[in-house]
């Protein structure tokens, strides 16, 4: 079985844009992705390169805005989940479909 390798992309200014795991040169696994100020934007799972699972979107602060989730076999049909507290924001759970090496990069966290 192939084994995940960490990723990390960069803004054009050297900065952070999005850190996390490639399977097979897929995006897969916890993937988080930042403004060019470093506050985190938002974050979630890809399964073999679609999104999958739940999806969270940061405000400006990096304070929690809303849960999406999204079905690996659908990933264009979001069900839209709401604003959320950030205590109620669940991210050690690995979403269907994603194998167990998949979380290693999102549970160092």
């Amino acid at each position: 079985m192939a084994k995940t390798k960490p990723s990390i992309g960069y803004h054009a200014d050297g900065t952070i844009r999005n850190k996390g795991q490639t399977l097979d040169g897929q995006m897969h696994g916890y993937w988080e992705f930042f403004r060019r100020d470093g506050i985190i934007m938002r974050s979630g799972h890809f399964c073999q390169g679609e999104q999958c699972g739940a999806w969270t979107i940061y405000d400006k602060a990096g304070k929690v805005h809303k849960v999406t989730h999204v079905k690996p076999d659908k990933a264009a049909a979001k069900k839209k989940v709401g604003p959320v507290k950030a205590a109620e924001v669940k991210t050690k759970q690995r979403p269907r479909g994603c194998s167990r090496g998949s979380q290693a990069l999102h549970s160092s966290r």
